[in-house]
């Protein structure tokens, strides 16, 4: 029997919590990459050695992330990077665990909220005038930036089956063979399509990922957009 992945309602439980998000990214790896498997994470001890040597207890999201997929460099680091737990460094009174693949911005959890299981997370704009730079409210939980890292990841892979290109603000609803998805990532829409996942970055440049060729042509059809590949 054929186990049929539904983006939408995956998703929208994924946003419910973290045993929650972490079934979603098990089934999503599978349907668009290849399952997750044991050794795909990293080790409890080589997280507890992060713990250790920084000085501070992780939050148990980031554990677990870590543990079930971190060494899973497709899924978390095509284009900007999550760092190791040996990697893994305070900057300003935050724990900072991404990166933008040019250093522009970095992705953190405040001290003060390491204490919490599924905190929320901030990001930091690498500035010119440094004394303008400040840690800003990203995501509403750890599990959920998880969740919105991996499927941006997986958009930006770079092997043939992506695309991108810019519409103008509101056509992608318009498009009858993709479905609005539920809202994950500031400044993200996100829309599903038969084996097509798209994302909207705010100011409608898109990011296209298909499971075929013929699924993203029908997409580069569907979408009128200069498509950089296409």
């Amino acid at each position: 029997m054929t186990v049929v992945f539904d983006m939408h309602d995956g998703l929208a439980r994924a946003l419910r919590g973290r045993a929650e998000a972490w079934d979603f990214l098990r089934a999503f790896a599978a349907h668009w990459t290849r399952p997750l498997e044991p050794g795909d994470g990293w080790s409890a001890e080589a997280v507890a050695g992060a713990e250790r040597r920084l000085g501070v207890a992780l939050p148990a999201a980031l554990r677990e992330a870590y543990v079930l997929f971190g060494r899973r460099t497709d899924l978390t680091s095509n284009h900007d990077t999550l760092l190791g737990p040996d990697e893994l460094y305070v900057s300003d009174g935050a724990l900072v665990y991404r990166v933008e693949n040019q250093g522009c911005a970095f992705w953190g959890v405040a001290l003060e909220d390491l204490e919490r299981a599924d905190p929320g997370t901030l990001i930091r704009p690498d500035l010119a005038d440094k004394s303008q730079e400040r840690w800003e409210p990203w995501e509403p939980s750890l599990s959920a930036a998880c969740v919105s890292m991996v499927m941006s990841e997986t958009v930006l892979r770079d092997d043939g089956l992506t695309d991108h290109g810019e519409v103008a603000e509101g056509e992608l609803d318009l498009v009858g063979i993709l479905r609005r998805l539920p809202d994950i990532g500031p400044e993200l829409r996100w829309f599903s399509g038969p084996d097509v996942l798209v994302r909207e970055v705010e100011g409608g440049f898109l990011d296209v990922r298909a499971r075929t060729e013929e699924a993203l042509d029908a997409v580069r059809e569907a979408i009128p957009a200069d498509w950089l590949n296409g």
